[in-house]
């Protein structure tokens, strides 16, 4: 499975509607949400097989508007590796 970061933006308008499906959803507690600083979007960080599968978290209408993005982390012989070091 890869890691995904999904950013789900939405209107104030859509704020309580999305909190509730993502409540109904089960997922409420894996989202930080930065809606009360004005910023009204959700962010997560979310194993999925495919970045399909990771939008999925996201409620239906808002989610032509979420970003998914694959993260990858790195070990320190990677980081050498790129850099064309030896261990």
């Amino acid at each position: 499975m890869s890691s995904y970061l999904i950013v789900s933006p939405h209107t104030p308008e859509e704020c309580l509607k999305t909190i509730d499906h993502v409540l109904a959803a089960g997922y409420l507690t894996h989202f930080q949400w930065a809606c009360k600083s004005g910023e009204h979007k959700g962010y997560l960080i979310f194993e999925a097989p495919n970045k399909n599968e990771a939008l999925m978290v996201v409620p239906p209408f808002v989610r032509g508007k979420a970003r998914v993005i694959e993260l990858t982390q790195f070990s320190p012989e990677q980081v050498k590796a790129m850099h064309g070091m030896k261990k």
